[in-house]
């Protein structure tokens, strides 16, 4: 059935997450007939979208002529359902992970210790006892912590994450929460190589991979500074190549974004790909990537239900069954969500809309002044773009329990 003119209004539908006679489909099906069903607050997975994210990424690296490597970054998303049909439909993507729980996960989930990276910061004596038994591929980002593996485990094989002082965001600029010219707490600076070599050496510990995170969610206009943090991280490649490392892996970490707004575009994988074998193709080394956002955002949707309406001081406040220790996006990093009215997900707007939670915090919002549909009490909302960094990050504030989850390898 084709879609209505009414349907076809939001921008951010796609295969999987549509608008059918004004009604919000999620993986084909009616998002308001499974939160009745199943209850609220639940998230909704629809597992085809990773696949073909992760597919659309190993095109564009092989497409650019590069050896492409996909990783999941667990730390994103860890609903077991979730990992149990990447490893069926996808059993090329790897998984990074940075804590000994991640790591015990991973290897719960069925990623055997050759197909998981541990990219980690500030490591403990305990950490290092789980990272270096279960045998994964460790990349260290500061000297101490190069000197604390090669005191633990002289002979190992490590990666050096390193920090090129520049990093490309959503919110624009030159600077993320990994990477930027003010100090931060990840990676080795390119004037820290010598140590770090003369680490290695003293230590006897081999670099064979170079890791640099330096994105947060950045789209098409990000993508001239994403260049210039792989020019400069280029540049540290090559000190190491000539000081003897051998270098297999360049591992471009994470932050590729997906469209959050109306009027965002999807990002240009062609042109990413062809900065990234523009400047590491000369090196012959295989290209990773361990996203995300870009895997997981766009797959999963939180539904809830409108359990207050209320106006005050001109402000209509819709009080939901869910709060931010379900869904922490926007209260930890700022980031916004798109909140839809599952039975007329197509209609016009009737006034804006504060969406609150029902933790006993004043911040505890998914969003502010949101154009929405006239709403009553008992409606279910769908809060968007949710696959990433909330389920994974559920906490226990309030004792409120976690969200529940259904997932549909499928689309009916």
């Amino acid at each position: 059935m084709a879609a209505s003119p009414a349907d076809a209004r939001a921008w951010w539908s796609r295969p999987g997450l549509e608008v059918r006679d004004g009604r919000l489909l999620v993986a084909g099906r009616d998002a308001e007939e499974l939160a009745r069903r199943h209850g609220t607050p639940i998230y909704v997975y629809d597992l085809t979208r990773i696949g073909e994210q992760a597919t659309a990424l190993r095109t564009a690296l092989e497409s650019a002529g590069l050896r492409g490597l996909v990783r999941l970054a667990l730390k994103a998303q860890r609903e077991p359902a979730l990992l149990a049909s990447v490893r069926q439909t996808s059993p090329w993507v790897g998984v990074d992970v940075c804590s000994p729980g991640e790591l015990a996960w991973a290897l719960e989930h069925g990623w055997p210790p050759a197909e998981i990276s541990y990219t980690g910061t500030n490591l403990s004596e305990r950490d290092l006892d789980a990272i270096l038994e279960a045998g994964v591929h460790l990349n260290v980002d500061l000297l101490s912590q190069l000197d604390r593996v090669g005191r633990r485990a002289p002979g190992t094989v490590v990666g050096l994450r390193v920090n090129p002082r520049i990093g490309a965001s959503y919110e624009g600029g030159g600077h993320t929460k990994y990477s930027g010219e003010r100090a931060g707490k990840f990676g080795v600076l390119a004037e820290q190589l010598p140590e770090a070599l003369e680490v290695a050496a003293r230590r006897s510990l081999s670099i064979d991979t170079l890791h640099f995170h330096v994105g947060d969610g950045y789209l098409d206009d990000g993508l001239p500074v994403f260049e210039e943090s792989v020019r400069r991280a280029a540049a540290m490649l090559e000190t190491l190549l000539a000081a003897g490392c051998p270098i297999r892996e360049v591992n471009t970490g994470g932050g590729l974004g997906v469209p959050r707004r109306a009027g965002d575009a999807p990002l240009d994988l062609a042109r990413w790909a062809a900065i990234l074998a523009e400047h590491l193709g000369p090196f012959d080394v295989t290209v990773a990537t361990e996203p995300g956002d870009f895997l997981t955002k766009e797959c999963g949707v939180l539904l809830t239900e409108v359990v207050s309406l209320e106006e005050r001081d001109g402000v209509l406040f819709a009080g939901v069954d869910t709060g931010w220790n379900q869904a922490c996006e926007r209260f930890v990093y700022g980031d916004p969500f798109e909140v839809v009215l599952c039975r007329s997900a197509g209609a016009e707007p009737a006034r804006p809309v504060t969406i609150a939670g029902h933790i006993n915090e004043g911040d505890d919002l998914f969003a502010e002044d949101h154009p929405m549909p006239a709403l009553r009490e008992g409606d279910v909302v769908a809060i968007l773009g949710a696959g990433s960094y909330n389920a994974s990050m559920w906490s226990e504030h309030c004792l409120r329990p976690p969200a529940g989850a259904l997932a549909f390898a499928e689309r009916a």
